[in-house]
Protein backbone atom coordinates (compact mmCIF):
# COMPACT_ATOMS: atom_id res chain seq x y z
CA UNK A 1 0.00 0.00 0.00
CA UNK A 2 1.41 3.39 -0.98
CA UNK A 3 1.93 6.16 1.61
CA UNK A 4 -0.73 8.17 -0.29
CA UNK A 5 -3.30 5.38 0.17
CA UNK A 6 -2.41 4.92 3.85
CA UNK A 7 -2.94 8.61 4.52
CA UNK A 8 -6.29 8.57 2.72
CA UNK A 9 -7.50 5.54 4.69
CA UNK A 10 -6.39 7.01 8.04
CA UNK A 11 -8.32 10.18 7.24
CA UNK A 12 -11.40 8.17 6.19
CA UNK A 13 -11.47 6.23 9.47
CA UNK A 14 -11.63 9.52 11.34
CA UNK A 15 -13.68 11.78 9.07
CA UNK A 16 -15.16 9.92 6.10
CA UNK A 17 -18.89 9.61 5.41
CA UNK A 18 -20.24 6.31 6.73
CA UNK A 19 -23.96 6.95 7.20
CA UNK A 20 -25.26 7.66 3.70
CA UNK A 21 -28.43 5.65 2.93
CA UNK A 22 -26.72 3.41 0.36
CA UNK A 23 -23.88 2.54 2.77
CA UNK A 24 -26.14 0.42 4.98
CA UNK A 25 -27.05 -3.18 4.02
CA UNK A 26 -25.18 -2.72 0.76
CA UNK A 27 -26.21 -4.68 -2.31
CA UNK A 28 -25.04 -4.38 -5.89
CA UNK A 29 -28.48 -2.94 -6.72
CA UNK A 30 -28.45 -0.23 -4.05
CA UNK A 31 -24.88 0.83 -4.76
CA UNK A 32 -25.51 0.82 -8.53
CA UNK A 33 -28.60 3.00 -8.09
CA UNK A 34 -26.72 5.48 -5.89
CA UNK A 35 -23.77 5.63 -8.30
CA UNK A 36 -26.03 6.41 -11.27
CA UNK A 37 -27.96 9.06 -9.33
CA UNK A 38 -24.72 10.65 -8.10
CA UNK A 39 -23.40 11.17 -11.60
CA UNK A 40 -23.31 14.98 -12.03
CA UNK A 41 -25.61 15.38 -8.99
CA UNK A 42 -24.77 16.28 -5.39
CA UNK A 43 -25.33 13.92 -2.47
CA UNK A 44 -27.83 16.20 -0.70
CA UNK A 45 -29.99 16.31 -3.83
CA UNK A 46 -29.78 12.56 -4.42
CA UNK A 47 -30.72 11.30 -0.93
CA UNK A 48 -34.52 11.93 -1.05
CA UNK A 49 -34.73 10.65 -4.65
CA UNK A 50 -32.79 7.53 -3.71
CA UNK A 51 -35.03 6.84 -0.71
CA UNK A 52 -38.25 7.24 -2.72
CA UNK A 53 -36.85 5.16 -5.57
CA UNK A 54 -35.80 2.31 -3.27
CA UNK A 55 -39.18 2.35 -1.55
CA UNK A 56 -40.99 1.95 -4.87
CA UNK A 57 -38.42 -0.29 -6.61
CA UNK A 58 -36.70 -2.24 -3.79
CA UNK A 59 -35.04 -4.77 -6.12
CA UNK A 60 -33.65 -4.85 -9.63
CA UNK A 61 -36.46 -7.20 -10.68
CA UNK A 62 -39.06 -4.73 -9.36
CA UNK A 63 -37.42 -2.00 -11.41
CA UNK A 64 -37.25 -4.22 -14.49
CA UNK A 65 -40.98 -5.03 -14.21
CA UNK A 66 -42.02 -1.36 -14.00
CA UNK A 67 -43.21 0.77 -16.91
CA UNK A 68 -40.72 3.33 -18.17
CA UNK A 69 -43.23 6.13 -17.52
CA UNK A 70 -43.26 5.33 -13.83
CA UNK A 71 -39.46 5.11 -13.66
CA UNK A 72 -39.17 8.51 -15.32
CA UNK A 73 -41.82 9.90 -12.95
CA UNK A 74 -39.67 8.93 -9.96
CA UNK A 75 -36.66 10.52 -11.68
CA UNK A 76 -38.42 13.80 -12.51
CA UNK A 77 -36.32 16.70 -11.24
CA UNK A 78 -32.97 14.86 -11.12
CA UNK A 79 -32.13 15.75 -14.71
CA UNK A 80 -29.93 13.95 -17.27
CA UNK A 81 -32.82 11.59 -18.03
CA UNK A 82 -30.73 9.27 -20.18
CA UNK A 83 -29.50 7.96 -16.82
CA UNK A 84 -33.02 6.82 -15.91
CA UNK A 85 -33.67 5.25 -19.31
CA UNK A 86 -30.35 3.37 -19.17
CA UNK A 87 -31.07 2.36 -15.56
CA UNK A 88 -34.32 0.75 -16.70
CA UNK A 89 -32.66 -0.96 -19.68
CA UNK A 90 -29.87 -2.34 -17.50
CA UNK A 91 -32.37 -3.62 -14.91
CA UNK A 92 -34.19 -5.56 -17.62
CA UNK A 93 -30.93 -7.13 -18.81
CA UNK A 94 -29.93 -8.09 -15.25
CA UNK A 95 -33.39 -9.57 -14.64
CA UNK A 96 -33.58 -11.57 -17.88
CA UNK A 97 -29.97 -12.47 -18.69
CA UNK A 98 -28.45 -12.72 -15.20
CA UNK A 99 -31.39 -14.06 -13.20
CA UNK A 100 -31.77 -10.86 -11.21
CA UNK A 101 -28.16 -10.94 -9.92
CA UNK A 102 -25.63 -8.36 -11.04
CA UNK A 103 -22.58 -9.85 -12.79
CA UNK A 104 -19.44 -9.74 -10.67
CA UNK A 105 -17.12 -9.65 -13.69
CA UNK A 106 -16.09 -6.06 -14.34
CA UNK A 107 -16.24 -6.40 -18.14
CA UNK A 108 -19.80 -7.77 -18.03
CA UNK A 109 -20.88 -5.10 -15.56
CA UNK A 110 -19.18 -2.38 -17.59
CA UNK A 111 -21.13 -3.48 -20.68
CA UNK A 112 -24.53 -2.78 -19.11
CA UNK A 113 -26.25 0.41 -20.36
CA UNK A 114 -25.16 3.58 -18.56
CA UNK A 115 -22.54 1.99 -16.30
CA UNK A 116 -19.01 2.37 -17.66
CA UNK A 117 -15.62 1.57 -16.20
CA UNK A 118 -15.60 3.73 -13.07
CA UNK A 119 -19.17 2.93 -12.01
CA UNK A 120 -18.58 -0.80 -12.49
CA UNK A 121 -15.43 -0.53 -10.38
CA UNK A 122 -17.28 1.41 -7.67
CA UNK A 123 -19.98 -1.28 -7.42
CA UNK A 124 -17.58 -4.23 -7.33
CA UNK A 125 -15.17 -2.59 -4.89
CA UNK A 126 -17.89 -1.37 -2.55
CA UNK A 127 -20.00 -4.54 -2.41
CA UNK A 128 -17.50 -7.35 -3.13
CA UNK A 129 -14.23 -5.59 -2.18
CA UNK A 130 -12.72 -6.34 -5.58
CA UNK A 131 -9.56 -4.19 -6.00
CA UNK A 132 -10.66 -1.89 -8.82
CA UNK A 133 -9.74 1.79 -9.16
CA UNK A 134 -12.45 4.41 -9.68
CA UNK A 135 -12.28 7.77 -11.42
CA UNK A 136 -15.34 9.95 -10.92
CA UNK A 137 -15.25 13.76 -10.98
CA UNK A 138 -14.20 14.11 -7.35
CA UNK A 139 -11.40 11.58 -7.73
CA UNK A 140 -10.17 13.21 -10.93
CA UNK A 141 -9.85 16.55 -9.15
CA UNK A 142 -8.02 15.11 -6.15
CA UNK A 143 -5.57 13.15 -8.31
CA UNK A 144 -5.01 15.99 -10.77
CA UNK A 145 -3.97 18.30 -7.92
CA UNK A 146 -1.99 15.70 -5.99
CA UNK A 147 0.12 14.73 -9.01
CA UNK A 148 -0.05 17.97 -11.04
CA UNK A 149 -1.74 16.36 -14.03
CA UNK A 150 -2.17 19.17 -16.51
CA UNK A 151 -5.01 19.53 -18.97
CA UNK A 152 -8.76 19.00 -19.06
CA UNK A 153 -9.79 15.49 -17.88
CA UNK A 154 -12.28 15.31 -20.75
CA UNK A 155 -9.31 14.76 -23.06
CA UNK A 156 -8.43 11.10 -23.41
CA UNK A 157 -4.69 11.52 -22.84
CA UNK A 158 -5.34 13.43 -19.58
CA UNK A 159 -7.91 10.88 -18.44
CA UNK A 160 -5.45 8.06 -19.16
CA UNK A 161 -2.83 9.73 -16.94
CA UNK A 162 -5.37 10.02 -14.14
CA UNK A 163 -6.30 6.34 -14.51
CA UNK A 164 -2.62 5.45 -14.13
CA UNK A 165 -2.41 7.36 -10.84
CA UNK A 166 -5.74 5.89 -9.67
CA UNK A 167 -4.59 2.33 -10.32
CA UNK A 168 -1.14 2.92 -8.81
CA UNK A 169 -2.58 4.04 -5.47
CA UNK A 170 -5.71 1.88 -5.14
CA UNK A 171 -4.83 -0.70 -2.46
CA UNK A 172 -5.56 -4.43 -2.65
CA UNK A 173 -7.06 -4.34 0.86
CA UNK A 174 -9.71 -1.98 2.25
CA UNK A 175 -10.49 -0.98 -1.33
CA UNK A 176 -14.12 -0.29 -0.41
CA UNK A 177 -13.05 2.24 2.21
CA UNK A 178 -10.34 3.73 0.01
CA UNK A 179 -12.64 4.38 -2.96
CA UNK A 180 -15.29 5.90 -0.71
CA UNK A 181 -12.56 8.01 0.92
CA UNK A 182 -11.41 9.32 -2.46
CA UNK A 183 -14.96 10.37 -3.31
CA UNK A 184 -15.31 11.98 0.11
CA UNK A 185 -11.99 13.80 -0.32
CA UNK A 186 -13.22 15.50 -3.46
CA UNK A 187 -16.59 16.33 -1.92
CA UNK A 188 -15.36 17.52 1.48
CA UNK A 189 -11.69 18.58 1.28
CA UNK A 190 -10.38 18.91 -2.27
CA UNK A 191 -13.39 20.89 -3.42
CA UNK A 192 -13.68 22.69 -6.73
CA UNK A 193 -13.45 26.34 -5.66
CA UNK A 194 -12.24 26.52 -2.04
CA UNK A 195 -10.12 23.46 -1.25
CA UNK A 196 -9.43 22.99 2.47
CA UNK A 197 -5.72 22.32 2.02
CA UNK A 198 -4.92 22.76 5.71
CA UNK A 199 -7.18 19.78 6.51
CA UNK A 200 -5.94 17.59 3.69
CA UNK A 201 -4.37 14.25 4.71
CA UNK A 202 -2.21 14.13 1.57
CA UNK A 203 -1.05 17.75 1.64
CA UNK A 204 2.59 16.63 1.92
CA UNK A 205 2.22 14.61 -1.31
CA UNK A 206 0.27 17.28 -3.19
CA UNK A 207 2.23 18.84 -6.05
CA UNK A 208 -0.38 21.55 -6.65
CA UNK A 209 -0.20 22.62 -3.00
CA UNK A 210 3.59 22.76 -3.15
CA UNK A 211 3.36 24.84 -6.31
CA UNK A 212 0.84 27.11 -4.57
CA UNK A 213 -1.72 26.79 -7.36
CA UNK A 214 -4.29 24.06 -6.57
CA UNK A 215 -7.04 25.92 -8.43
CA UNK A 216 -5.09 25.48 -11.68
CA UNK A 217 -5.89 21.78 -11.53
CA UNK A 218 -7.65 20.10 -13.16
CA UNK A 219 -7.49 22.11 -16.37
CA UNK A 220 -10.69 23.81 -17.48
CA UNK A 221 -12.79 22.67 -20.39
CA UNK A 222 -12.19 24.92 -23.40
CA UNK A 223 -15.02 27.45 -23.38
CA UNK A 224 -17.46 27.73 -26.24
CA UNK A 225 -20.40 30.08 -26.41
CA UNK A 226 -23.57 28.05 -26.07
CA UNK A 227 -25.97 28.51 -28.98
CA UNK A 228 -29.50 29.70 -28.22
CA UNK A 229 -32.55 27.90 -29.62
CA UNK A 230 -36.20 28.84 -29.35
CA UNK A 231 -39.39 26.86 -28.93
CA UNK A 232 -43.03 27.57 -28.18
CA UNK A 233 -45.01 25.32 -25.81
CA UNK A 234 -48.63 24.92 -26.90
CA UNK A 235 -50.51 24.38 -23.63
CA UNK A 236 -53.99 23.04 -24.46
CA UNK A 237 -56.41 22.80 -21.57
CA UNK A 238 -60.07 22.14 -20.97
CA UNK A 239 -60.95 22.77 -17.35
CA UNK A 240 -58.34 20.98 -15.23
CA UNK A 241 -57.22 18.69 -18.05
CA UNK A 242 -54.04 19.53 -19.95
CA UNK A 243 -52.79 17.81 -23.11
CA UNK A 244 -49.30 16.28 -22.90
CA UNK A 245 -47.34 14.19 -25.41
CA UNK A 246 -44.54 11.71 -24.88
CA UNK A 247 -41.32 12.68 -26.60
CA UNK A 248 -39.26 10.23 -28.68
CA UNK A 249 -36.88 8.01 -26.70
CA UNK A 250 -33.80 9.70 -28.19
CA UNK A 251 -32.96 13.38 -27.98
CA UNK A 252 -33.69 15.89 -25.23
CA UNK A 253 -36.23 14.83 -22.60
CA UNK A 254 -36.33 11.38 -24.20
CA UNK A 255 -39.42 9.42 -23.14
CA UNK A 256 -40.71 12.28 -20.95
CA UNK A 257 -44.06 13.99 -21.35
CA UNK A 258 -44.12 17.52 -22.68
CA UNK A 259 -46.46 20.10 -24.20
CA UNK A 260 -46.73 20.12 -28.00
CA UNK A 261 -44.02 22.35 -29.46
CA UNK A 262 -43.60 24.65 -32.43
CA UNK A 263 -40.48 26.33 -33.75
CA UNK A 264 -42.08 29.78 -34.00
CA UNK A 265 -45.00 31.85 -32.74
CA UNK A 266 -47.32 30.57 -35.48
CA UNK A 267 -48.88 27.83 -33.37
CA UNK A 268 -51.81 27.22 -35.74
CA UNK A 269 -49.85 24.44 -37.44
CA UNK A 270 -49.68 22.55 -34.13
CA UNK A 271 -53.47 22.82 -33.85
CA UNK A 272 -53.98 21.66 -37.44
CA UNK A 273 -51.71 18.64 -36.86
CA UNK A 274 -53.95 17.57 -34.00
CA UNK A 275 -57.21 18.33 -35.85
CA UNK A 276 -58.23 21.01 -33.34
CA UNK A 277 -60.71 23.40 -34.96
CA UNK A 278 -60.27 27.14 -34.43
CA UNK A 279 -63.79 27.38 -33.01
CA UNK A 280 -62.73 25.17 -30.06
CA UNK A 281 -60.24 27.81 -28.87
CA UNK A 282 -62.08 30.21 -26.57
CA UNK A 283 -59.08 32.00 -25.04
CA UNK A 284 -55.39 32.41 -25.83
CA UNK A 285 -52.74 33.85 -23.55
CA UNK A 286 -48.98 34.09 -24.07
CA UNK A 287 -47.17 33.55 -20.76
CA UNK A 288 -43.78 34.91 -19.71
CA UNK A 289 -40.93 33.36 -21.71
CA UNK A 290 -38.04 31.77 -19.83
CA UNK A 291 -34.72 30.08 -20.52
CA UNK A 292 -33.86 26.42 -19.84
CA UNK A 293 -30.17 25.56 -20.13
CA UNK A 294 -28.79 22.23 -21.28
CA UNK A 295 -25.14 21.22 -21.26
CA UNK A 296 -24.69 22.22 -24.91
CA UNK A 297 -27.19 25.02 -25.54
CA UNK A 298 -29.79 27.40 -24.11
CA UNK A 299 -33.45 26.88 -24.94
CA UNK A 300 -35.73 29.93 -24.79
CA UNK A 301 -39.28 28.72 -24.13
CA UNK A 302 -42.44 30.75 -24.75
CA UNK A 303 -45.55 29.09 -23.27
CA UNK A 304 -48.88 29.80 -25.00
CA UNK A 305 -51.97 28.84 -23.00
CA UNK A 306 -55.06 27.89 -25.02
CA UNK A 307 -58.42 27.27 -23.36
CA UNK A 308 -60.65 24.85 -25.26
CA UNK A 309 -64.44 24.81 -25.07
CA UNK A 310 -64.43 21.00 -25.25
CA UNK A 311 -61.88 18.23 -24.96
CA UNK A 312 -61.15 17.06 -28.52
CA UNK A 313 -60.22 13.53 -29.49
CA UNK A 314 -56.58 13.92 -30.41
CA UNK A 315 -55.24 10.97 -32.37
CA UNK A 316 -51.50 10.49 -32.13
CA UNK A 317 -49.89 8.50 -34.93
CA UNK A 318 -46.41 7.94 -33.51
CA UNK A 319 -46.12 9.36 -30.03
CA UNK A 320 -48.23 8.74 -26.99
CA UNK A 321 -50.40 11.51 -25.63
CA UNK A 322 -52.74 11.91 -22.68
CA UNK A 323 -55.00 14.37 -20.90
CA UNK A 324 -53.23 15.18 -17.65
CA UNK A 325 -55.54 16.14 -14.81
CA UNK A 326 -54.09 18.83 -12.55
CA UNK A 327 -56.11 17.62 -9.55
CA UNK A 328 -55.37 13.92 -10.04
CA UNK A 329 -52.01 13.84 -11.82
CA UNK A 330 -50.74 10.61 -13.32
CA UNK A 331 -47.35 9.24 -12.33
CA UNK A 332 -45.43 9.98 -15.50
CA UNK A 333 -42.03 11.43 -16.25
CA UNK A 334 -42.14 15.16 -16.88
CA UNK A 335 -39.51 17.42 -18.39
CA UNK A 336 -38.36 19.91 -15.72
CA UNK A 337 -39.82 23.06 -17.36
CA UNK A 338 -43.09 21.18 -17.99
CA UNK A 339 -43.34 20.23 -14.32
CA UNK A 340 -42.64 23.84 -13.40
CA UNK A 341 -45.38 25.14 -15.72
CA UNK A 342 -47.92 22.53 -14.58
CA UNK A 343 -47.41 23.64 -10.97
CA UNK A 344 -48.20 27.24 -11.86
CA UNK A 345 -51.00 26.42 -14.31
CA UNK A 346 -53.91 26.46 -11.83
CA UNK A 347 -53.08 30.11 -11.05
CA UNK A 348 -53.01 30.97 -14.76
CA UNK A 349 -56.25 29.09 -15.50
CA UNK A 350 -58.19 30.69 -12.66
CA UNK A 351 -56.60 34.14 -12.88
Amino acid sequence: MTPFAKAILTWYDAYGRKNLPWQHNKTAYSVWLSEIMLQQTQVATVIPYYQRFMQRFPTVTALAAAEQDEVLHHWTGLGYYARARNLHKAAKIVATEYGGEFPTDIEQLNALPGIGRSTAAAILSSVYKQPHAILDGNVKRTLARSFAVEGWPGQKKVENQLWQHAEQHTPATDVDKYNQAMMDMGAMICTRSKPKCSLCPVMEFCSAYQQGNPLDYPGKKPKKDKPVKETWFVMLHHGEDVWLEQRPQSGIWGGLFCFPETADAAIEHALDQRSIADKLVVAKKTLIAFRHTFSHYHLDITPVLLELSAKPDIIMEADKGLWYNLNQPEEIGLAAPVKQLLQSLPFEIHA
